[in-house]
């Protein structure tokens, strides 16, 4: 039986063209994933999968022990913790196999209690996989490389440069909230995110406080008009990567410079995208104090089961100490008790409203 271990390995379409213009023998990654790739040993498979599009591309060996480089292989970034590799397959992003295509044999979409929650497993690299699940992939593009198929691909996702910004534990890049979908056109009511975060914004706004909606949530919310405390720019009072991040939190409370309140709201898609981004800031700013809460139907077990992930407890603090939960409909009848007294109400309130995410002793 073979020892070989399975790794993801993350590209963009333009990391994958530059590795293989350098020759396709050292895969590189971020000085902050030093010490997770000394653990890739001579003989294991990184499985290498393109973003933006969500394909596997292909298979590489490990042939020397992890060590560090800054010689010139990708333009944006240096990706120093570096290993040796031999190529087993490679595909074209056009043969490379589309993840949903083995969703039927990957064990992370098996019982899944969000649709998206999958993403969760291709946050970053390099990431151990379980055995099963990199023979299913091995397979499959061992597969379509003496069968291909070529599928069309999307040249501005092929094409996207995702930026490094400069943060406390080094270069990280932020990604776009995947955000609500978007309704149809002759949708009579807005989704539940939308307006729960609208709800959140114009009792900010009748608190007395300035608010802010997500800079990429701007051209959903249709009534920003009527929020006469609404702001246009946010104090930057952090490193560029910790800005990026806070500027795509749902909702914000803000007393001058100030945030009193942030909040993330989940609807039906996955509460996995306002997880992500609470833990980055987490992880960029240990210290932070910020009132984090996250907003979301009312099945506490399941956001509690989600806040509480080993990904997550690992965390310093841990997510489940960092933030609180507000269920849907505990802050819609809160909001219908207070009536007309809405604008006396005071931040404190949120904290009798929400719940602890830690798991109880039984």
């Amino acid at each position: 039986m073979s020892n070989r271990n399975y790794w993801l390995d993350l590209f963009t379409g333009v990391t994958w063209e530059e590795f293989l213009a350098a020759g396709g023998r050292v895969s590189g990654f971020r000085e902050s994933r030093w010490s997770t790739i000394q653990k890739v040993k001579p003989g294991d498979y990184l499985l290498c999968y393109l973003t933006g599009i969500s394909r596997f591309v292909g298979v590489l060996e490990a042939v020397s022990a992890p060590y560090k480089s800054n010689d010139r292989i990708w333009k944006d970034e240096d990706f120093p913790s570096r290993v040796k590799v031999e190529a087993v397959v490679v595909l074209t992003p056009e043969t490379a196999i589309p993840v949903f295509e083995l969703r039927d044999r990957l064990s992370f979409f098996q019982d899944m209690k969000s649709p998206n929650a999958w993403t969760g497993n291709f946050r970053g690299s390099p990431a151990k996989w379980k055995t099963s699940d990199g023979d299913v992939v091995l397979a499959a593009l061992l597969e379509a490389k003496a069968n291909p198929t070529k599928r069309p691909v999307d040249k501005a996702k092929l094409a996207r440069r995702p930026k490094a910004l400069k943060a406390r534990i080094g270069a990280v890049t932020v990604p776009e909230s995947e955000g609500s979908p978007e309704p149809p056109a002759n949708a009579a009511e807005p989704s539940d995110h939308e307006a729960i975060q609208s709800l959140l914004l114009k009792l900010g706004n009748d608190m007395g406080f300035d608010v802010w909606v997500a800079r990429n949530d701007r051209g959903r919310q249709v009534k920003l008009t009527e929020l006469s405390r609404l702001r246009n720019e946010l104090p930057l009072q952090f490193d560029e990567a910790t800005n990026r991040t806070i500027e795509l939190i749902d909702v914000l409370w803000l007393r001058g410079n100030a945030i009193v309140a942030a909040f993330e709201i989940e609807s039906t898609t996955s509460i996995y995208s306002g997880l992500l981004r609470m833990s980055d800031l987490i992880a960029m700013q240990p210290n932070l104090n910020i009132p984090l809460y996250l907003v979301a139907p009312d099945d506490r077990q399941k956001v509690i089961a989600e806040v509480n992930r080993p990904t997550f407890k690992r965390l310093e603090p841990p997510l489940f100490e960092a933030c609180r939960f507000i269920s849907f409909n505990g802050l819609r009848s809160r909001l219908k008790e207070a009536g007309a007294l809405i604008r006396y109400l005071r931040p404190e309130f949120l904290e009798e409203l929400s719940e602890s995410c830690e798991i109880e002793d039984l």
